[in-house]
């Protein structure tokens, strides 16, 4: 298992900087790229719906919020002891659902392998104090609308729907006007 750490598109990070930050699986190349054909087939003509671009398609495993640039080392180790020795997941979108201000594909995780790695992150993440669970259990889902009024749209699901992530991310997610850009700053390989 490998990892490797990029510095944000904007610059340095010094120690006292604060980051928003959480952890996800990243989507395949392929799995994108059907993503994305999929999301303009169903919601192109949508009115007030916004896609979400190919850079906001993940699984989150857990949302860290906002904590010291220190930290980035300890989620990056967190992760990485996460995976280890868990075979890369392998998920299958299972339906369409919306929340007050988000659509989302809930997907099942084949074989649970996906959820293991959650718990296991959460786990480690509340251990070191830097972390708080959230009180509904962890859903595997990627995000793929954002809208001010719920649309209530019934898209078909995407064809060829199997998605088996390759890489774990630490992400620094910073708010912008025009909506959440995320930076990643670990890539940790799956596959055991």
């Amino acid at each position: 298992m490998t990892a490797r750490t990029a510095a944000p598109a904007d610059g340095t990070l010094a120690r006292r900087d604060y980051l928003r930050l959480f952890c996800g699986l990243r989507l395949p190349e392929d799995a994108l790229e059907r993503l994305l054909a999929w999301q303009a087939r169903e919601f192109g003509s949508a009115a007030g719906v916004r896609l979400l671009g190919r850079e906001h398609l993940h699984v989150t495993l857990a949302f860290l919020g906002r904590r010291p640039a220190g930290d980035v080392a300890l989620v990056g180790h967190a992760l990485r002891e996460a995976v280890a020795g868990i075979d890369a997941p392998v998920l299958v979108p299972r339906h369409y659902r919306e929340t007050r201000s988000v659509g989302m594909l809930v997907c099942d995780d084949v074989g649970g392998r996906a959820t293991r790695i959650a718990a296991r992150l959460q786990r480690r993440l509340e251990r070191a104090k830097i972390y708080r669970p959230e009180a509904r259990p962890w859903l595997p889902h990627i995000t793929v609308t954002r809208f001010r009024e719920r649309p209530r749209l019934r898209p078909e699901l995407p064809e060829e729907a199997r998605i088996s992530p390759s890489e774990a991310a630490v992400y620094h997610s910073l708010l912008r006007p025009g909506g959440a850009h995320y930076d990643v700053l670990e890539l940790v390989a799956l596959g055991g």
